[in-house]
């Protein structure tokens, strides 16, 4: 079995059977000695402990430049919170490379946040904000679940940092949407499932974070937590075949 967890960030899976593939700032600068040396002394605590726990088993290559695996050689394909980072012509692209380099029947497994869920919630407190006005001082909460991350405009790491760093990280770094961070498009089990489809994919249907038509899924631990719960609460679960 070859599983692709693309984009994998930090969330790896050390399985056999998985390939993590990342190209994040973090995997780019760990390639280099004196990055090594160089990031225990620029970062803050967060960060790196971010740097610390990268696994040694992720493959670091651009996605942007295709997906390095020939036609029809992988069984699965994963990937979490990924797409909706990408432009709409973009993503069409990338499910695209999925599909070509997924065998006859594999199994393409994608999570993304779930609009519908969180415009249930929204909707849900908006009317018991009209109930109880005590509830309204967080509503603003609801309301950037939907929207926060698509019209951020300053990476959330860098504007945590102190003010000189912080100026010189986005000078260097770019803003958001230049780091890859900003939501370019929302997904609900309806548009995924018809743009799936569109794409020439089979059966498009709706998984929880434990359940998939991949045998022994949960022995991979991508959706898992380490206490064994939903790692990405919030989320849709959407299985295709080729």
């Amino acid at each position: 079995m070859r599983i692709l967890n693309l984009g994998s960030g930090t969330k790896t899976s050390s399985h056999q059977d998985v390939i993590n593939i990342d190209w994040s700032i973090y995997l780019r600068l760990r390639k280099y000695r004196i990055s090594r040396l160089l990031i225990p002394m620029l970062a803050n605590r967060e960060r790196l402990d971010r740097f610390n726990a990268l696994s040694d088993n992720v493959l670091a290559h651009d996605l942007a430049k295709g997906i390095p695996f020939e036609s029809e050689t992988v069984d699965a394909v994963y990937h979490s919170h990924f797409l909706e980072h990408l432009d709409r012509d973009v993503a069409r692209t990338f499910l695209l490379e999925v599909k070509r380099v997924l065998k006859p029947g594999g199994i393409h497994r994608i999570v993304v946040p779930d609009l519908e869920g969180l415009c249930r919630a929204y909707l849900a407190h908006f009317a018991l904000c009209e109930t109880t006005l005590e509830e309204a001082s967080s509503h603003d909460s609801y309301v950037a679940a939907i929207v926060e991350q698509s019209v951020r405009r300053e990476s959330r790491g860098v504007s945590q940092q102190e003010p000189l760093r912080r100026r010189l990280e986005n000078v260097l770094l770019g803003d958001a949407r230049q780091r890859g961070e900003t939501h370019q498009w929302m997904y609900d089990r309806v548009n995924l499932s018809v743009l799936l489809v569109s794409l020439g994919y089979r059966q498009p249907v709706v998984q929880r974070y434990n359940t998939s038509l991949l045998p022994g899924w949960n022995s991979y631990k991508l959706d898992l937590a380490e206490s064994g719960d939903e790692y990405k609460p919030n989320s849709l679960y959407v299985e295709a075949l080729k």
